[in-house]
């Protein structure tokens, strides 16, 4: 930028746009300073490098800007749980169900964690008959990205929302009055 350009010449940007050609770097410095802006080198391996004059810090501010905006609409999804025993009630299940409906929705991922209590670990097909009918009401919505595995009296799914997946049209967010 300005003085730090060490060749003796460059291929020469107006602030409008304009190609005025290969100028010596004196002549591309005076122009900035005649038009009170900053000459920037912006394709330096280039032969001659190209130089562009423009107000850098007016540049910068938007940079930052933007960079800030996008991060303020962007949102890192969460890993939420939703707790069920394998002898969980089915309307028990709908409820859950329908918070991890939810979840996935906003985008979020969901990890289901199955508890057996007591001589229920000696029955693993419960667990397995309730993640059956866990992805069978989610299949809609839902993949699995981490397939269960258990670790001790607990088995864990991590499923999140399918690629493929568009919102219902009837479903219309209510208007605040």
């Amino acid at each position: 930028m300005n003085d730090q350009i060490r060749v003796p010449e460059v291929r020469l940007i107006s602030s409008d746009g304009e190609q005025l050609g290969i100028v010596p770097i004196e002549d591309a410095l005076e122009r900035a300073r005649t038009a009170q802006l900053d000459l920037v080198e912006v394709a330096p391996d280039a032969k001659p490098p190209v130089c562009r004059i423009f107000d850098y810090k007016k540049v910068m501010y938007e940079q930052k800007r933007k960079l800030k905006e996008s991060r303020k609409k962007g949102r890192a999804s969460e890993l939420k749980e939703i707790k069920m025993r394998v002898t969980i009630d089915p309307h028990d299940r709908g409820t859950k169900l329908r918070k991890a409906r939810e979840a996935l929705e906003r985008g979020d991922k969901v990890k289901f964690t199955l508890q057996f209590r007591g001589r229920e670990i000696t029955k693993p097909q419960l667990g397995e008959n309730l993640i059956a009918a866990v992805m069978e009401d989610m299949k809609d919505i839902a993949e699995i990205e981490k397939p269960a595995q258990k670790q001790g009296k607990f088995v864990h799914l991590i499923v999140t929302r399918r690629k493929d997946w568009k919102p219902a049209a009837n479903a219309q967010e209510p208007k605040a009055s």
